[in-house]
């Protein structure tokens, strides 16, 4: 057909162009690197442009994104400068002073079959809830490693994402895009985009390699969204009404002895007006504050930063630490596929990194793009409304479970903590959420789609680890007195299985020195 949606143009590179590029070009090329019919992908990328870096965390989705795309996980560690995370340890969220909670990756014991919440709260003075239901608490703050060397690549003892250097991740996806996904690089700026008769992009035009054409334009150009936000003025729905922060100064540091532990999870530790994220990786550990400007001064969360990197890392450390800063408006474009054009990554939005959602954001939206590749023009504008009602809600529970991390906090120290508890800043379908859970713990009745961003044990691990109370009666209905015996049953063997891996596991820079030098074997 003359109108068939064959050739995918990207303009932008980083992380979010070269995995969106990875991602659809691995469901549209075979094994043998030949294309399917008439397909071609081509992705044009700055040379002028450097990649922002700050993404260095990822949801264990992205195991099964690089599996996909043939990437060996034992490649994707050595190059990419790769560690594991667990999930995330919160420090000073609650009531602001040695409090700590755990949101682990794995699901709490059984989780499929029982709600073990309710039961937890008759023994909440005596266990904090994370470590009653998952091992993975105990073995992050340990930082051991969610495997061993033995055991195949993508494969797990308890679930597991990624700590990653994002240059060098990007600069690995090119390679491996272009060397085994048969996607074309061009190395060029963008200087004009070209209409069609019918308002679609036809073309842009470069500086170095003239006009390219193509059906289907995929903006990857980072937060000045050269195509949907500044061509086609699709604008940007802020956000800041509910999540204030707006700047991140960002630091790598390194560490005082090169065999030092590495952490197996992120480590967000509340400030004044924000939060300071800690990620290690094997040679360094990226440490960065995020803050709000209508709540802090730069310099401000400048020292409060440098006291971080000078307890945790030495005052050397601090002494030598170069930032930079990134300011962002938090939100959303309000659509984000309009007639051929669709953005992926910062081109969409931007909020604060708080459970390192903007990758998988990438990963999403690559992946329905590839599943659902229009056959043809007519059917693309069905398939750019499917995508656009998806990700909005997608974008909106993002925002919800951000925010409850902020609403449950006890802290009254600041006005950043006391603003963020304010009922005007808080969406309503998030306080719906909270008025049920005062009386019914969240499970899979919270959650309406298969595929949500959160599952509801998500939603369990960071209420009840900062102090929520749901008022509970597990005697009122027969079916609850019956299970309370089974959910001791599963807390004493969850307890048993958390010491079982606590002595078989290895530590995080013990695995990766391993992956090193032997690899993993292959599935």
């Amino acid at each position: 057909m003359s109108n068939s949606v064959n050739r995918i143009v990207i303009v932008g590179g980083g992380t979010a162009g070269w995995l969106s590029a990875g991602i659809i070009a691995a469901e549209h090329y075979s094994a043998e690197n030949s294309v399917s019919e008439g397909f071609q992908l081509c992705l044009v990328e700055s040379p002028d442009i450097p990649t922002i870096g700050v993404g260095e965390g990822t949801w264990p989705s992205m195991r099964t994104t690089l599996q996909k795309m043939g990437i060996s996980e034992t490649e994707f560690f050595r190059e990419c400068s790769v560690s594991f995370k667990q999930g995330t340890q919160f420090h000073g969220w609650t009531i602001g002073g040695e409090d700590s909670y755990a949101h682990p990756f794995t699901l709490p014991h059984k989780y499929s079959e029982n709600n073990l919440a309710a039961h937890w709260q008759s023994v909440r003075d005596q266990v904090k809830f994370a470590d009653a239901v998952c091992p993975q608490s105990r073995l992050f703050n340990n930082k051991l490693a969610p495997k061993n060397i033995a055991t195949p690549e993508y494969a797990c003892n308890v679930n597991y994402g990624y700590h990653l250097d994002a240059g060098k991740f990007a600069d690995f996806l090119r390679k491996h895009c272009v060397e085994k996904l048969g996607v074309v690089h061009i190395s060029a700026n963008m200087t004009a985009v070209n209409s069609a008769d019918n308002g679609d992009i036809a073309s842009i035009t470069t500086d170095s390699h003239g006009a390219i054409e193509g059906d289907l334009f995929i903006d990857c150009s980072g937060s000045r969204s050269l195509l949907l936000g500044e061509y086609y003025g699709i604008p940007l729905v802020s956000k800041s009404h509910c999540l204030f922060n707006n700047c991140a100064l960002a630091a790598q540091v390194p560490y005082q002895d090169p065999e030092d532990p590495i952490q197996s999870c992120t480590l967000s530790t509340a400030q004044s007006a924000g939060w300071i994220w800690d990620i290690g990786l094997p040679s360094r550990r990226g440490i960065g504050h995020t803050y709000s400007s209508d709540h802090n001064t730069e310099d401000g969360a400048r020292t409060e930063l440098l006291n971080y990197i000078a307890t945790t890392a030495g005052e050397q450390a601090a002494a030598d630490a170069s930032i930079r800063k990134i300011t962002f408006d938090p939100g959303h474009r309000a659509k984000f596929w309009h007639r051929n054009c669709v953005a992926i990554g910062m081109s969409s939005g931007f909020i604060e990194p708080l459970e390192a959602s903007a990758l998988v954001l990438v990963e999403l939206s690559a992946t329905m793009i590839a599943e659902q590749l229009p056959a043809n023009r007519q059917i693309m504008d069905l398939v750019a409304k499917r995508f656009n009602n998806k990700f909005l809600y997608r974008w909106d529970r993002i925002i919800d479970f951000l925010k409850l991390h902020y609403v449950l906090t006890q802290r009254r120290d600041s006005e950043y903590w006391i603003d963020n508890c304010a009922a005007s800043s808080i969406p309503d379908s998030l306080q719906e959420l909270l008025d049920i859970w005062r009386y019914q713990a969240p499970w899979h009745r919270d959650t309406n789609h298969i595929d949500e961003m959160f599952p509801s044990a998500s939603f369990q691990y960071v209420l009840y680890g900062m102090d929520f109370c749901t008022q509970t009666n597990p005697t009122r209905r027969r079916s609850d007195r019956e299970t309370a015996k089974v959910a001791m049953a599963l807390f004493r063997e969850n307890a048993k299985r958390t010491e079982q891996l606590m002595t078989s596991l290895p530590t995080n820079r013990e695995l990766i020195n391993k992956i090193y030098k032997y690899g993993f074997q292959k599935i």
